[in-house]
Formats: structure tokens, sequence, C-alpha cells
């Protein structure tokens, strides 16, 4: 049985990070998306812009009109003035005062009256002016969260499929997964919530505990506040008063470092800290020292840490170990699904995934 479940689970990874888009330019200046195993030429001529998330890229073409490719099918999705925003599954975009979304190849308008808008991996948050309401849509659902007496503003609390917001009493409300749940008033200064996916972590002014939101319920992470936190994909990290660096999962505390880490850093399933110089990174339950240095840049997301190495190029740890992509300094990466995107200075590109190396 155990290991039927662990083929399930590695099956459902697997679909969950099915690719979908991983665009670039190649150096003809052809737009380009790396698909089972090639370069696979999107437009003829240059685009204007992009912007990608795993599933779907979306872009100017050299007409000015707004273009969507998911892998599949390209869509013209308008000759018009447009502004837009992707996430790595939803599209969102504005013509004068009309928002309009993607969502799995079905177009819909949100509103005719948008205004300010978010567009985040499961929901998209926008202002509707008609209505002077915060509305929120979510698995193909419209929902009004907050009608607002005054002057509209989004949410500054908006996690990939959490928004918490403040009604007229103010009153602190998270809504999550087509729910409102109240969290409570306080007068004074502005909670610090940190919003990640499926949880919400917070100092409690009135318990003055540390508190996290989890399959909807609220829970005393630690019996007071906590100087540093931050939410990942179903979990939180947090440093504690003596700089010690925790992790709170399903109930369970985990200590992460005890030498007062120089920086940390969470994003989706990959934590990442400095420890007396070296580079250590906490992914699959597992922490493992990443390197002897400190990079200079680095980005998370997924489940993979892309990062500048000691020579100036670029190295990655996917699925727990540590790969060179290349020795080439200049070179700029992207995470995209489970595979790294590094573009060189030469306008060739290197695509990672798999174990192996494709270049163009």
């Amino acid at each position: 049985m155990k290991i039927a479940l662990t083929l399930l689970n590695i099956l459902f990874f697997n679909f969950l990070f099915a690719q979908g888009v991983i665009p670039c330019r190649d150096f003809n200046n052809y737009f380009l998306s790396f698909e089972n195993g090639f370069y696979k030429q999107v437009e003829i001529q240059p685009v204007k812009e992009y912007q990608a998330g795993d599933e779907l890229v979306a872009y100017i073409d050299t007409r000015g009109n707004l273009r969507l490719y998911d892998g599949k099918t390209r869509k013209d999705i308008t000759n018009l003035n447009v502004e837009y925003q992707v996430s790595d599954h939803l599209l969102g975009y504005k013509i004068g005062p009309t928002l309009n979304m993607w969502d799995a190849g079905r177009l819909q308008t949100l509103t005719y009256f948008g205004r300010n808008y978010l567009v985040k991996d499961s929901l998209i948050v926008y202002e509707d002016t008609r209505f002077n309401t915060i509305n929120v849509y979510w698995n193909k659902t419209i929902t009004s969260i907050a009608t607002i007496m005054g002057d509209l503003a989004l949410p500054a609390h908006i996690g990939e499929n959490m928004v918490i917001f403040k009604d007229n009493g103010n009153l602190y409300k998270i809504f999550w997964r087509g729910q409102t749940v109240e969290i409570g008033a306080w007068n004074g200064s502005a909670i610090d919530f940190q919003v990640g996916t499926d949880i919400v972590c917070f100092n409690d002014p009135t318990t003055r505990t540390f508190v996290g939101f989890e399959n909807g319920q609220f829970v005393d992470i630690e019996s007071q506040f906590m100087k540093k936190y931050k939410a990942g994909r179903g979990f939180v990290v947090y440093e504690d008063l003596n700089s010690n660096l925790w992790m709170y999962k399903n109930g369970e505390k985990t200590q992460l470092s005890n030498f007062s880490p120089s920086f940390w850093d969470v994003k989706d399933d990959m934590i990442v800290w400095g420890e007396n110089s070296y580079l250590f990174a906490y992914t699959n339950d597992t922490k493992i020292e990443v390197a002897n240095f400190t990079p200079s840049s680095y980005l998370i997301k997924n489940n993979i840490l892309v990062f500048k190495n000691i020579m100036g190029g670029v190295s990655a740890l996917v699925d727990g170990k540590v790969e060179s992509i290349t020795s080439l300094q200049d070179a700029e990466f992207e995470i995209y699904g489970n595979s790294v995107l590094v573009k060189l200075f030469n306008q060739s590109n290197i695509v990672y995934l798999n174990g192996q190396k494709y270049s163009n």
C-alpha cells in the first residue's frame, strides 16, 4: 500500500508540474517555447513583450495584439490597447475599465467597471467601482468579499489562494477556498500578515501569541510574538527571539538552524538560509548544504533553487541535488514548473530539466 501511495504521489507531482511553457528568445530574436526536448517557434516575428507562468505565456506581438500560448495552442485575445497580468495558471487583462480573464482556455469578462486588480495562481482580486466592492474570482466563481464605504483599495495581503481584508467595521477576515472566516478587530498599528498557500501566520495583538491559520482553524504556534516570519505552501517559517530558525507544518515544529542565520527566505515549497557563510536549503523534508558561500543572487520557486555559483555562472538545486548549469557569467535565470531556464549573454538558452541540459 505504501508503494502504491508513493507512486500516486509521484504521478500527482509530475501532473502538477506538467510542462506548460518555457518562453525565450533566440539570437534571431524569434520567440520560442521549449517543449518535449525541443525549442518550438511560437512567433515568426519578434514580440514586443511577454509575461509567463508555469502553464502559459501572454505576449504583445509585433502588431500590438495580445496573444496567449499554453503549450498547445496559440490564441488571439485582443487587438486593442491592453494592460495584462499573468500567474502560473491565469491571465487577467484590462481594456479601459473592462476587466477580462482567461482560465484553462475559457475567456470571461469579470466587470465593466474595473480598476486595480491582481492576478495570483488561483484567484484574481479586483476593484469594482460600480458597487464599490472588492471582488475575487476563484474556482470559476466571482465573490464580492467587501463593500467599501469610502475609497476603494486592494487588500494589502493577498496570497496565491487566500486574501486577508478588512470590512467597514475594521474587522479582519480571510477569504479561503470560497469561504470567509473572521479573524478579529484591532485598533492601532497594522497587523503583519504573511500569506502563503493554504496558510497564514501573524502575531496576534489580543492573545500575544504567534498564530497560524490552516485547514480552516486558528492555532497558536508559539506562546509569544516572533520577530520575523513568512508563509510557504502549507507551512510557516519563523525566527524566534533567540534568532533560531523554525518551520511549522501539519501541527509539528522543526528547528532548521540555531546559528543565527544571516538571511533566510521562503517561497512555495523551498526554504533557503545563510549560516556561517554557507548556503542551506530545506526541501523534501531534508536539510541540504547547497554551497560553501553566500550567492550574490538567487531565485526560488516551486521546489527549485537557482543561484549564481562561485565562478559567476549558474547552479541549481533540483530534486535534492546541486547541478552546475553553466560557468558563463552574466547569465539570467528563471524557473518554470520543474525546469530552469538560463539565458546566456550571446542570446542562446539552456533549459535544465529532469537532470538534462538542452541548448539552442
